[in-house]
């Protein structure tokens, strides 16, 4: 089936990018440690990871617990949206032989007893079982869509965090281009490194809120086409479930 083959493609890649953008998420911040930014050459090199991230400020804090919670809920989807998960083979296996069988009340009762996106669609259709096939294919329809969309809510919280992220760095930078223009009101001859302070958490917060923008961006375009190609995936195999119910044309 073609199907199999493009659903082992697709595991391969999906097993070498999610590492990827976890190691992204978590080695990032070190190249501020290559970067000092506005700060002399002499002092960067004294800069520790730990000196970055309190130099910027509460702001900088939010941020990094935002990059471990946004790590959190990518792989929590990668996991749990899988094809196994939303169809797992031994089920489909067990519920196919309960239709040739002719068994469907045990098999309504198995989809009952293991919750998934393919139990719960097959589930709808055992429901109409009797009724004109136009009658069952709404069913699995309906209720394929709902489940479609609970399932692109629980994605959606990336697309949220991603966008939430370079926000905060940006309300970072503003605060941080405040407090340099209060020191060129309030001083009469600001030096050079009194304004450098306010710009260096300015563009460090910046940075900190890409950091965890741009992976998460990537991490939501490719859970979302996974999500989308499994669904796919289980309806056609829903579908031909279902297709014995379909009244033949003489």
């Amino acid at each position: 089936m073609t199907f199999r083959s493009v659903r082992s493609r697709a595991a391969a890649l999906g097993r070498r990018a999610l590492p990827a953008l976890a190691v992204m998420l978590f080695t990032a911040l070190p190249l501020l440690a290559q970067d000092g930014g506005a700060a002399p050459a002499a002092e960067a090199e004294d800069l520790s990871l730990w000196d970055l991230i309190v130099a910027s400020g509460f702001i900088g804090w939010v941020i990094i617990a935002l990059s471990i919670l946004t790590l959190a809920v990518i792989i929590e989807n990668y996991v749990t949206l899988a094809r196994e998960k939303l169809a797992p083979p031994e089920i489909v296996d067990e519920i196919q032989s309960l239709f040739e069988e002719g068994q469907f009340q045990e098999a309504m009762e198995l989809c009952e007893n293991e919750p998934s996106f393919f139990t719960k669609v097959c589930a709808a259709g055992i429901a109409k079982i009797g009724q004109p096939f136009e009658v069952i294919q709404t069913a699995l329809q309906e209720m394929g869509d709902e489940e479609a969309i609970r399932l692109s809510q629980k994605i959606s919280w990336i697309s949220v965090l991603a966008a939430v992220s370079p926000m905060l760095g940006l309300f970072g930078t503003v605060q941080g281009m405040i407090s340099s223009f209060q020191i060129i009101a309030t001083t009469t001859n600001p030096t050079p490194a009194q304004l450098a302070q306010g710009i260096y958490v300015a563009l460090l917060t910046t940075f900190e809120g890409l950091m965890v923008a741009i992976p998460a961006t990537a991490a939501f375009a490719y859970l979302r086409n996974r999500l989308v190609r499994n669904i796919i995936e289980v309806g056609a195999i829903v579908e031909d479930l279902f297709e014995r119910f379909r009244p033949t044309q003489n």
